[in-house]
């Protein structure tokens, strides 16, 4: 899945975006700057081609649901619609959903959103970059429940057995 999605972006895509692999769970990290402007949920026409890419992917990989979340820095919001950072972080993980339904065609029902708002930070949000990183959308890739079940029942018992 990672080579597949990996081969299909160009230079300049690859850098508005960071892929992880941990535990069997897929991350796709996407740039909030190349995804929305400022402040906004909208998504921006750049992000299309990057998303149609992905969506193929989700496509191809009917074993996997998906999880959209947004993520937001410290920074305060307050505009007519959006409150606060648990808004805009909603908002911009739905927008990403509804894109990935209605204009490239993922059935809704492996999808699901979700914000974290600031509380899930990846850097810190003392200086311009880590605040710059914080700001993003996660697409995660997970197991469908029951190949989750089979994977834990596969796993190595731990230390913590018998407790």
């Amino acid at each position: 899945m990672v080579t597949n999605l990996t081969r299909s972006l160009t230079t300049d895509e690859s850098q508005d975006l960071d892929i992880q692999v941990l535990k069997g769970v897929v991350y796709i990290s996407l740039d909030d700057k190349m995804l929305y402007r400022s402040g906004s949920y909208e998504i921006s026409d750049k992000a299309g081609e990057i998303l149609s890419k992905i969506a193929k992917i989700i496509i191809d990989y009917r074993d996997y649901d998906v999880l959209v979340e947004g993520n937001t820095n410290t920074d305060p919001i307050s505009r007519n619609n959006i409150s606060n950072n648990w808004d805009l972080s909603v908002l911009r993980g739905s927008s990403v959903v509804q894109a990935l339904q209605n204009t490239y065609g993922v059935d809704p029902k492996r999808l699901t959103v979700a914000g974290r708002g600031e509380y899930n930070p990846v850097a810190t949000n003392s200086t311009p970059a880590g605040k710059e990183r914080n700001r993003r959308t996660q697409i995660i890739f997970t197991p469908k429940l029951d190949q989750f079940l089979e994977l834990i029942e596969q796993a190595p018992a731990s230390s913590l057995d018998g407790y």
